[in-house]
């Protein structure tokens, strides 16, 4: 089994340059750039729904990704905070011995 091909990101944006600008079939620029049609059409749609900020690079995520790790990261904080809160009412609410 080979090793997975890494492109950059400016070879991913001339590639759906070249077809959503210039015309050329998914097909046809796939097989001239040595690539595999689901790709190339995997990169056009990415980029069509990207606005700006397609193909974001390795290791970095995209803003809406960003977000959703940082407020998951927060409602786990606040959970715990929540779970403290709740034994020290618990604890306090007991009758005194």
């Amino acid at each position: 089994m080979g090793t997975r091909r890494m492109f950059t990101r400016e070879f991913k944006l001339e590639a759906v340059k070249l077809v959503s600008e210039r015309g050329v079939r998914v097909a046809q620029a796939a097989r001239d750039l040595g690539i595999g049609e689901n790709v190339l059409g995997r990169w056009v749609r990415e980029a069509a729904s990207g606005k700006g900020s397609a193909f974001p690079g390795r290791g970095v995520m995209k803003t809406e990704d960003a977000e959703l790790a940082q407020l998951r990261k927060e409602l786990a904080r606040t959970k715990a905070e929540r779970d403290i809160l709740k034994k020290a009412i618990a604890f306090f609410a007991k009758d005194p011995p």
